[in-house]
């Protein structure tokens, strides 16, 4: 999180925080980094046989962003739509044709673009699921319970014209956040992703790609011992973000269950590569960072590359990143420093008549994960100063 140029210190603010969110319109405010900074790299990265992507939102605003991003790369063609259905309840999970129909409009504009929907295992798959229970609900799954779900996803896409589309199905499944995690019985977690596959690919008319995306690292378990065959995925992917902190992008590669283990097991198993996510993380405004990734995906070929574009990961809407905004933009294009982002345009004054308020990072995230302020004449009014 960027350094704030002045704070609210002292008792006034443990006092006066809940009056001011309540009572005061808050407004975001940009962090603008200086025009001048580091060189950036001057030679660009290939991108020829990588389709590119970036996570914009999960509905209908992903799609919407999209034309502003491609304007703020030059012009250049952004060929994939990666988004994920919501994994509250197994109806959000079967896919609303509400949901799905703008993508799907977007995908059928050109034949070329590909379409990446990261699918939810299992339902409450954020709600902190003991293990034991997921234990009890992949002895179900492997049962064929939820079976009739997948299915029905499947013909929602196929009506929707989506019948190609790149399934990233129980993505980061080797390690602690998700309900569809496999840690917790790996054999019954194997058993259910073969049961998915076939229940979807039952569906008439489809032509379904299946990418098994593990978090880079050992993470809960080694992602090796979750993989479930060859018969039943497709493609090799892998989330990379830049941490943990202090991590050099070397360790990255060489760590057990890293980015060299992934290339080297999706050569084994002949298989293409991906990056579904991979972004910054705790490391801040690591433009290194950037750059060699963009360096490994222009050596490796991936069939498809998307970024996470939010704070803290991204690089074109969140503007904590200016350094790695730049290398991105440079060293995978070579574009020249790029104008503010038309999707948050700066607004004149702000800054000067906007006090900046330290919530925490919890709180910021809720608003948006951009800084909060308050008008400084209200500021003042309610303190009591007139000077």
């Amino acid at each position: 999180m960027s350094q704030r140029s002045r704070r609210l210190t002292g008792a006034a603010l443990g006092a006066m925080t809940i009056s001011l969110l309540a009572s005061c319109s808050l407004v975001s405010v940009p962090d603008r980094a200086a025009e001048k900074d580091d060189a950036r790299n001057s030679t660009a990265v290939s991108a020829a046989s990588t389709s590119l992507g970036a996570f914009l939102g999960s509905d209908e605003e992903g799609v919407r962003r999209m034309p502003d991003l491609q304007d703020w790369l030059g012009g250049t063609d952004i060929g994939v739509g990666h988004t994920y259905l919501p994994g509250d309840r197994w109806a959000s999970i079967e896919g609303h044709p509400d949901f799905l129909r703008p993508w799907a409009d977007w995908r059928g504009e050109d034949e070329d673009r590909l379409f990446v929907l990261n699918v939810p295992m299992m339902e409450r798959n954020e709600e902190g699921v003991s293990d034991d229970d997921v234990r009890d609900l992949l002895q179900y799954a492997a049962d064929g319970d939820f079976d009739h779900h997948f299915r029905r996803l499947a013909e929602n896409l196929v009506e929707q014209g989506l019948s190609d589309t790149v399934i990233t199905l129980g993505w980061e499944m080797n390690g602690v956040t998700y309900t569809h995690r496999c840690g917790p019985d790996p054999e019954a977690w194997k058993e259910y992703w073969n049961r998915i596959v076939a229940a979807m690919r039952s569906v008439e008319g489809e032509d379904f790609r299946f990418d098994f995306t593990p978090n880079r690292g050992r993470d809960a378990i080694g992602w090796t011992k979750c993989y479930p065959g060859d018969d039943v995925v497709d493609i090799i992917g892998m989330d990379s973000y830049d941490q943990p902190t202090g991590m050099t992008f070397d360790e990255m590669i060489e760590e057990p269950y890293g980015l060299q283990d992934q290339v080297d097991f999706a050569d084994e198993h002949d298989k293409e590569i991906s990056y579904p996510e991979w972004g910054l993380f705790r490391n801040g405004d690591n433009d290194e960072f950037v750059r060699r990734m963009l360096e490994w995906i222009d050596e490796h070929k991936p069939l498809y590359q998307t970024i996470t574009d939010y704070c803290p990961h991204g690089v074109w809407q969140c503007e904590e990143n200016p350094r790695s905004s730049r290398a991105y933009r440079s060293a995978l294009y070579d574009l020249p420093e790029p104008a503010p982002s038309p999707a948050r345009p700066p607004v004149p004054g702000r800054r000067e008549n906007c006090f900046p308020l330290d919530l925490g990072e919890s709180i910021e995230r809720w608003f948006g994960t951009r800084r909060l302020c308050i008008r400084i004449d209200l500021l003042e009014r309610l303190l009591g100063k007139a000077d």
